[in-house]
């Protein structure tokens, strides 16, 4: 009976302590939640709106009309028309667009004949996005006012897969991972330095010292900007190595990058810690953010699959941008000028994260 009582009274001090527990409570309830949210709703593995260009060299009524019939199935987006396909390989370069549709000046000449009326230009960085493409290679042609052989050939598009031409996913894996292993250790590893340093009784010793807020924050993350960087290298050289990854662009944009991503995810690490107040509730936390990162950044979906909500959501975090760049890089050796808005966002979310976390470690002080 006493034994009985005596475990009753523990439960419902174990009850009273998780609801004292806010963040954790939160943490309990959000992160379920968020899963079935994302699974149920964001997550699509029918790629569609992917951003394309076109290059209509026949300037025909015909090739308006392919066009759109294309844009009718709903797989490409029509993100913009290139005069050359020169210019075309450059956006695709870019990350401007992810495949262009080149029409050639005998269009209207090769669908009387029975021809393939066109190319297809693919980035194969994304195999997702690869594969969806080359599901329209035989799209039929219906509903068109000009004389097209009864006969059509087998094909309707030839599609060419650039920098992934053999479909490998380890080609886009690879890259993707290190996006993925330095969100779960960058943040982790910050988001219990300020919550440390208060559990082990040295907040009262800092408070005494003249450095500035932002003069820890800054201290705080750069011990693991270099375990960041010997992360990536290991991934990297082991994936070209082992799973034959090609690198195409420059060790120094490798290195930039990475910097970028690196500094943006300790950031964001040193602001949950200034928000948790144990280190179990920067592990949650950890968690929370862990998840989406992995889920909506590119590396296991495609990002134009999701919905407009998701990619908002996925927009505001560092691995998006970086898992774009990454590839970008490596892949289509491309560079941070190429890709100015993911590089912007990236440097804007490190200064802005730094200086909100050192204002909210000065109103802890106080």
């Amino acid at each position: 009976m006493k034994s009985r009582q005596r475990i009753v009274a523990m439960i419902i001090k174990e009850f009273r302590q998780l609801l004292r527990d806010r963040i954790t409570l939160t943490m309990a309830v959000l992160i379920p939640l968020f899963q079935l949210m994302l699974y149920g709703y964001a997550i699509n593995t029918q790629v569609r709106h992917i951003p394309i260009g076109v290059v209509d060299q026949s300037g025909s009524a015909f090739g308006r009309l392919l066009v759109e019939s294309v844009k009718a199935t709903q797989i490409p987006r029509l993100e913009a028309a290139y005069p050359t396909v020169t210019q075309a390989k450059e956006a695709l370069k870019q990350g401007r667009v992810q495949a262009v549709l080149v029409l050639p000046k005998d269009l209207t000449q090769r669908a009387a004949q029975g021809r393939i009326l066109g190319q297809w230009l693919v980035d194969g960085s994304d195999t997702l996005v690869s594969g969806a493409i080359k599901s329209l290679q035989t799209m039929p042609l219906t509903d068109f006012d000009i004389p097209i052989r009864k006969e059509p050939p087998a094909k309707t598009f030839e599609v060419a897969i650039l920098y992934n031409p053999a479909q490998r996913s380890a080609v886009s894996i690879v890259p993707g991972i290190s996006g993925i292993i330095l969100t779960m250790t960058m943040i982790m590893f910050t988001s219990s330095a300020i919550v440390r340093e208060r559990e082990r009784g040295n907040l009262e010793l800092l408070i005494t010292t003249p450095i500035h807020p932002l003069e820890l924050m800054v201290a705080k993350i750069i011990p693991y900007i270099v375990i960041g960087l010997m992360q990536v290298s290991i991934i990297l050289g082991v994936g070209h190595v082992l799973f034959n990854v090609p690198i195409n662009g420059s060790l120094l944009q490798i290195l930039l990058v990475t910097l970028c991503f690196i500094s943006a995810s300790l950031t964001l690490g040193l602001l949950l810690s200034t928000i948790a107040k144990t280190q179990m509730q920067a592990m949650q936390m950890t968690v929370f953010i862990l998840l989406p990162s992995i889920l909506l950044s590119g590396f296991v979906f495609s990002y134009d699959a999701m919905p407009v909500v998701a990619q908002w959501i996925a927009e505001v975090l560092p691995a998006t941008h970086f898992m774009r760049m990454i590839r970008g890089v490596i892949l289509r050796g491309a560079d941070m000028v190429d890709m100015w808005p993911d590089t912007l966002w990236m440097l804007g979310f490190t200064v802005i994260g730094i200086c909100v976390a050192a204002k909210r470690f000065s109103k802890s002080l106080d």
